[in-house]
């Protein structure tokens, strides 16, 4: 049962870096990508 419990953490540690990473890089489309897109759209909208 051990290695069974070991492997379960191995896959649940990974599954969790992978949502903490995909988490992060949604919050900095949204931060960054979003206000980018507006002042392009805004620049456009001027010319």
């Amino acid at each position: 049962m051990k290695l069974i419990d070991d492997l379960a953490g191995a896959i649940y540690d990974v599954l969790s870096w992978l949502l903490w990473g995909f988490s992060y890089f949604s919050a900095g489309i949204i931060i960054v990508g979003i206000p980018l897109y507006l002042i392009t759209y805004l620049f456009k909208w001027l010319a």
